[in-house]
């Protein structure tokens, strides 16, 4: 064999072992995500919340505990985050939202939310639905759009 042939069959093995080590580890947090969200929806709550302010900014900014702060990875700490201002009951807090309700929120309006801690993990309308935004089309999906109607 050629120095060729066996340095393409370490790399080989190489990657093959990386795949297989992402493989597991990816299982393994995906579990420990599963057993993670089942104990968010055992301690969630429903509640009224009155609907402040929301945007995307990083946790050192946002307000939140110092609690919640000391145990995000350092990291971490600079990424940004959508955080909801709202008014819960009579004082206001700075809550976090789940990534896929972000956009469904409204601003300055009563909603009730599912809340595990200071985590948003649902929304729904109180005295009506909330408004769907429609997401923006992709150029091929608005030309495919307007041939099909022609």
């Amino acid at each position: 064999m050629d120095t060729l042939t066996i340095v393409l069959l370490v790399t080989a093995i190489v990657v093959v072992a990386l795949f297989v080590g992402l493989y597991f580890f990816g299982k393994k947090l995906q579990k420990k995500q599963e057993d993670s969200e089942t104990q968010m929806k055992a301690a969630a709550q429903t509640i009224s919340i009155l609907v402040i302010d929301k945007k995307r900014m990083k946790l050192k900014e946002a307000n939140l505990p110092k609690i919640v702060l000391d145990q995000t990875p350092k990291y971490l700490r600079g990424s940004k985050v959508p955080i909801v201002k709202a008014k819960v009951g009579p004082k206001p807090m700075s809550l976090i939202c789940d990534e896929k309700i972000f956009d469904l929120i409204p601003i300055k309006k009563e909603v009730k939310a599912v809340i595990s801690g200071i985590y948003i993990m649902d929304v729904k309308g109180l005295r009506s639905g909330l408004e769907q935004k429609k997401e923006k089309q992709g150029f091929f999906k608005k030309i495919t759009s307007k041939l099909k109607k022609d």
